[in-house]
């Protein structure tokens, strides 16, 4: 009989709470303090997830976030079909959600996946469909709260729970790098103003980010697929449940009911 390594033993642990929506307790430091040692075990629990890979989320994209926890650029983590949802739909939260984000997301051509070289942002243009708002809540399928470092985020899946997408609509060149962005919620009196611009330079970049990381993991989904490019307003602490609204100007509107 083989004995199994302690990073296998963790990602049998996550992936079980990821797939069967479970909170376990908090994993070893040595998992969640480097970054380098959070994509390993990232990549290990994603290649146990035996479902469909709709896309892939960008996180850490706020450039003051990066500079505070000592980071040298943003990550990515797959985002699986059974987490996307309609605008409008419904989230069950718990404990452990971190909060709500607002982004901009990009229907990518799977001719990307054929591409030859460097996505630049001359280049990209060619590779997109579709944009669209987007509503994304974060947690983990940990005991823990807060974020002391990416690698907290990346072990646990991108810490990504569900994603709402908004109106659709055809991609074409916009000034995507100064939009205003707004997340409310009537009921409880909460409204976080945001911005394009906090979003990795601008989410077209965050996208380059993104598919150039894919690129490099020789990753190929074979299809078309979605990229979420990270939040305009932040974390955004639920306050309390009922519906939000998401607004993107010049791209629309997303909402998200919490329960």
């Amino acid at each position: 009989m083989i004995m199994k390594t302690q990073i296998e033993k963790i990602s049998d642990k996550l992936v079980k709470a990821f797939l069967k929506n479970k909170i376990i307790g908090p994993i070893p430091l040595k998992y969640t303090k480097k970054i380098k040692e959070a994509q390993k075990l990232r990549k290990l629990c994603e290649s146990k997830v035996k479902m469909p890979v709709i896309g892939f989320k960008a996180a850490g994209t706020g450039i003051p976030l990066i500079k505070k926890l000592k980071e040298k650029e943003p990550f990515y983590a797959s985002v699986y079909k059974r987490n996307l949802l309609k605008s409008g739909k419904t989230v069950k939260i718990n404990k452990s959600t971190l909060g709500i984000e607002l982004e901009v997301c990009y229907k990518v051509k799977k001719s990307f996946f054929s591409s030859k070289g460097a996505i630049t942002m001359k280049n990209i243009s060619k590779y997109i469909s579709q944009m669209a708002p987007c509503i994304e809540v974060v947690g983990y399928r940990q005991r823990k709260k807060g974020i002391t470092s990416f690698g907290d985020l990346c072990s646990d899946f991108g810490a990504n729970v569900k994603f709402l997408v908004g109106s659709v609509k055809k991609f074409k060149k916009i000034n995507i790098g100064n939009l205003k962005t707004n997340i409310s919620n009537k009921k409880v009196n909460q409204s976080v103003n945001g911005n394009t611009n906090t979003v990795y330079i601008n989410p077209l970049n965050s996208l380059r980010f993104v598919l150039n990381k894919v690129k490099k993991d020789k990753i190929n989904l074979g299809k078309d697929f979605w990229v979420f490019t990270g939040s305009s307003v932040g974390v955004v602490p639920i306050k309390g449940k009922g519906l939000y609204t998401g607004k993107v100007d010049k791209i629309g509107s997303v909402k998200a009911i919490i329960r």
